[in-house]
């Protein structure tokens, strides 16, 4: 008998084994592991139950002889009854009788309707000294077999178990960093091809593009807030060209600029005869979306009445055409945006309060550009750029002209600054833009106006405003030489001004020492 059922468990274990050397699917071999004990041995039902991902409670992640509603009732606090027990203590626990033990709870109720005795062994999943988590099994073998004899294989089967999930965590830590790491190339690769990209290195923009970059990989709705004009839009493509849909279909929908009566047919789609005009049928922007991503901007326009349809959408991914009785089902990332205060209109009742919250997911603040000023020169020659790209000819600032630009509050953000910039091109004779020529073409907002006007004439006698453009102008060049390694040509690139009036600029602020010292230390290096 004892060499019998040394060679069964050896055929076991060597089964065991080869599932957990093939195995991709964790779930899916921990369940194939209780099958072969069950097959194999005399053992009735069994389970493995492992701490959740914030190590909170413990819940069963593969049984045999469970239905799944017994499995679903497998929930434990970390302490609670013999499963806690055994995970608190890293000790084995043996129950001869589960009738006469009250540590035993049986939550899933698989065993009410059991008559006579059933034995219980459990034993810790551990790995590296720590416990992930408790095997438990109903008796192995028949009562002429110790409980001995069964704990003490239960242990090996559970060591086996425990370097399986030690090596699955590994290999997803190692998954999660090939994500990442392929998430930077493919953000470094789309900004060397031109592709969408965040441009701005002041730490809001950091913020911004680092939510983005986790954000973009999973499937979380994205809810864009921020003033008309601070790039928003640019801001859904990145996140779609960074997830896992790139490749498909990118539909913007305006949600202010289609009419309400036609904005459900749309988004939707309709059958043939649906409305007056209707001649034929037609799919919605969500079906063109199919796999891809649909970006709703000014989301806050919504009608109540389609803001219904949008949540079913977003939370049963279907819907049906207008005018149809079929329900279709559809595939889509949703980023939606808006420059309004959603709460104070679900207050109002103007927007539905399980919507606000289904689109809250992942909230992302785009800062406006008055409060990121550090940004403008990055902005400016990026945009100088494109247009250079598109008319065959490029323009510079004079330092008195992007004082003036970096003293503006930019009322339309980017937007207005891009405009601004192709305007300048099409209209400047030449490739040098100074002051002069800037001011007529910026808005006339208030407090810009009012700042532009202090600095309109250069007289030595302003002691207070010219003292004050100076700091700014200070704090510009010295940025500058900072974001580009204190390499001077590079920061009067950046400034829109030659190496030679950089060169002054630094020795009249007194920053020679410190360009002096940075390139010396570089020089070393």
């Amino acid at each position: 008998m004892t060499l019998q059922l040394g060679s069964l468990k050896l055929q076991v274990l060597s089964s065991i084994c080869q599932i957990i050397d093939t195995a991709l699917d964790l779930e899916m071999a921990l369940s194939e592991v209780l099958r072969i004990l069950s097959e194999s041995l005399s053992m009735k039902r069994a389970t493995i139950t492992l701490a959740d991902q914030d190590n909170e409670r413990l819940v069963i992640a593969a049984s045999h002889g469970l239905s799944p509603e017994e499995r679903l009732r497998g929930v434990y606090e970390l302490d609670e009854g013999v499963t806690g027990l055994i995970f608190q203590t890293g000790k084995p626990y043996v129950v001869p009788d589960i009738r006469h033990e009250p540590l035993f709870l049986d939550k899933t109720g698989s065993r009410h309707l059991e008559r006579g005795r059933v034995s219980f062994i459990g034993v810790p999943i551990a790995s590296h000294g720590r416990c992930l988590g408790v095997l438990n099994v109903d008796r192995l073998f028949g009562d002429e077999v110790a409980y001995e004899e069964d704990m003490s294989f239960l242990i090996v089967v559970a060591t086996l178990i425990g370097q399986f999930l030690s090596l699955n965590e590994k290999i997803k830590a190692r998954e999660e960093a090939l994500v990442r790491e392929n998430l930077s190339l493919r953000s470094q690769i789309t900004r060397e091809q031109r592709g969408p990209y965040i441009v701005g290195k002041s730490q809001s923009m950091q913020d911004v593009e680092h939510q983005v970059c986790k954000v973009a990989p999973t499937k979380a709705t994205v809810l864009l807030l921020g003033e008309s004009g601070t790039g928003k839009t640019l801001i859904a493509r990145v996140i779609h060209e960074l997830s896992g849909r790139k490749g498909r279909p990118f539909m913007k929908v305006n949600c202010a600029s289609i009419p309400e009566n036609l904005l459900e047919s749309e988004l939707f789609g309709y059958e043939r005869g649906a409305f007056t005009g209707a001649v034929g049928s037609k799919p919605g922007r969500f079906e063109d979306a199919h796999e891809g991503t649909i970006f709703l901007d000014e989301i806050g326009e919504l009608p109540l009445g389609i803001q219904a349809k949008l949540l079913r959408v977003l939370q049963e991914k279907e819907f049906e055409r207008l005018g149809s009785n079929t329900t279709r089902k559809v595939d889509v990332r949703v980023v939606a945006a808006t420059n309004r205060e959603l709460a104070e209109l679900t207050e109002r009742g103007a927007f539905r309060p399980d919507l606000f919250y289904r689109l809250s997911v992942f909230p992302v603040q785009v800062p406006p550009l008055r409060q990121r000023k550090e940004d403008i020169p990055v902005l400016l020659n990026h945009f100088i750029d494109k247009v250079a790209r598109e008319y065959g000819r490029s323009v510079r600032f004079t330092p008195r002209a992007l004082s003036d630009l970096t003293l503006y509050d930019w009322p339309g953000n980017v937007r207005e600054m891009e405009n601004l910039i192709e305007r300048l091109v099409i209209m400047s004779d030449g490739d040098r833009v100074d002051a002069t020529f800037l001011r007529p073409y910026l808005s006339q907002n208030a407090s810009s106006q009012a700042l532009l006007q202090s600095e309109r004439v250069e007289q030595p006698v302003r002691a207070t405003g010219i003292s004050s453009l100076s700091s700014l102008e200070r704090s510009e060049v010295l940025a500058a030489l900072k974001r580009n390694g204190w390499v001077q040509y590079k920061a009067a690139e950046e400034l829109g001004i030659t190496p030679r009036q950089i060169g002054y600029r630094i020795k009249k602020y007194g920053l020679w020492p410190l360009a002096g010292l940075k390139a010396g230390a570089q020089g070393k290096d």
